[in-house]
């Protein structure tokens, strides 16, 4: 039986003050009853997020649940449509699919009876739940999502569901929105002790990938993610072809299909046409195997072309790896170009930062070992748990959020 780590635990990488002080801000909330609400239990950020934070929640002494969004694929196809237009896609908003969405969660609703002390809904799935309740204490909207510019529609139709809650949390400063409450600006973690992060040996790793059948004998350039067309996957293959015309190597995509999208079946299925014996495509819910990926890759990428943070990005850094994203969204606060790094804005600049860090292995374990630094000291889970106390126990009694809240990326 594994046990659930607590926040003593993660002195070895934040020190003793922070434990300290962690421990400090947790004590005046003990008896708090909190709920987190979204959509799935895995696959993507959010939910590996919620794994972790509701456990040590729990061990700091705040009483912590976890529930998740029931419902038909129609109510999810909708709700990815609604994903993908607040990141910047069209979308045909009818009636129908206002119908579906409000129906759905109105049904959830009357299923879940929310009188806790703080609520946490995240993402716009579960957004409406909070017109079915006779508000008791601070709701919260937390939105994991890129809103530089999201579809006007869509946005303008949300806005008075968001606008009922008490704050809305969003992951970078340049997320802000034309909105009547406060905005509070959290940077994601990673959880060293998760299956995903914690140490591997080199047997563990070698295991992993014979298991799967990946070819170890050329250098390997991966990609973690959820099978989605924001991850351009696509562009990932291109770069990659262009790349092993100058340097020999493997890719491997690696991913799964969420509950809560409909669409990632259909691109996992699209990219299975480029599958050759150098192009590994993977539809798998390991851990384990993300983990040892991401320590043997001699490149790592993260290719987004829309990304609310990319928690897979400070995965890989953490373990040493030579990263390159996308520059976008929430990736540029996590990789210093140069530095812990490269950004990309194209597959040709792609193609070129593989070629360059294969051909140059101390380039790599240089920007490798800083950006485990960088991990260390701004991304992992210790300042997310953190950032959601001090939120917590700065609610004033009438549900207002006091002034001095706030966090940015970077």
């Amino acid at each position: 039986m594994s046990a659930i780590h607590t926040i003593g635990d993660y002195e070895r990488y934040v020190g003793k003050e922070t434990v300290r002080r962690i421990k400090a801000k947790a004590r005046p909330l003990r008896d708090m009853h909190v709920m987190h609400m979204n959509s799935t239990y895995y696959g993507g950020g959010v939910s590996q997020i919620l794994s972790s934070l509701t456990l040590l929640m729990n061990s700091l002494g705040i009483q912590t649940g976890w529930r998740v969004v029931h419902g038909p694929p129609d109510f999810f196809s909708v709700t990815k449509k609604f994903h993908n237009a607040l990141q910047g896609a069209p979308i045909n908003l009818t009636g129908r699919k206002k119908e579906i969405y409000e129906d759905v969660i109105h049904e959830n609703a009357v299923r879940n009876h929310l009188d806790h002390d703080m609520v946490f809904v995240h993402d716009p799935q579960p957004l409406p739940l909070i017109t079915h309740y006779r508000k008791k204490s601070p709701w919260v909207w937390r939105c994991h999502l890129d809103l530089t510019a999201p579809n006007r529609k869509v946005w303008n139709y949300l806005v008075p569901f968001i606008e009922k809650y008490d704050a809305v949390v969003l992951s970078c400063g340049e997320y802000r929105r034309d909105l009547r409450k406060p905005q509070v600006f959290f940077t994601p973690g990673i959880d060293p002790f998760s299956i995903v992060n914690k140490d591997l040996s080199e047997a563990a790793i070698d295991e992993r990938l014979v298991h799967y059948g990946i070819p170890t004998d050329l250098p390997l350039v991966v990609q973690v993610s959820r099978f989605d067309h924001w991850k351009d996957p696509v562009g990932v293959i291109r770069a990659f072809e262009k790349a092993r015309k100058q340097e020999e190597c493997t890719l491997v995509l690696v991913g799964n299909v969420a509950t809560d999208d409909p669409e990632g079946a259909e691109v996992y299925r699209s990219l299975l046409a480029h599958k050759n014996e150098r192009i590994i495509v993977l539809s798998v819910q390991d851990g384990a195997l993300v983990n040892a990926l991401q320590r043997r890759a001699a490149v790592v990428l993260q290719k987004s072309i829309r990304e609310g943070f990319g928690l897979t990005v400070s995965e890989a850094m953490w373990k040493g790896a030579a990263v390159i994203g996308g520059n976008v969204g929430g990736i540029r606060h996590q990789i210093r170009d140069g530095e812990t790094g490269f950004l990309v804005s194209s597959v040709d600049e792609a193609a070129e930062r593989i070629v360059q860090l294969l051909r140059d292995p101390d380039l790599a374990r240089r920007l490798g070992r800083a950006a485990h630094e960088r991990v260390r000291e701004r991304f992992l889970f210790t300042r997310t748990v953190e950032q959601y106390l001090d939120l917590i126990g700065s609610f004033e009694p009438e549900f207002r959020l006091r002034e001095d809240v706030g966090y940015s990326c970077g």
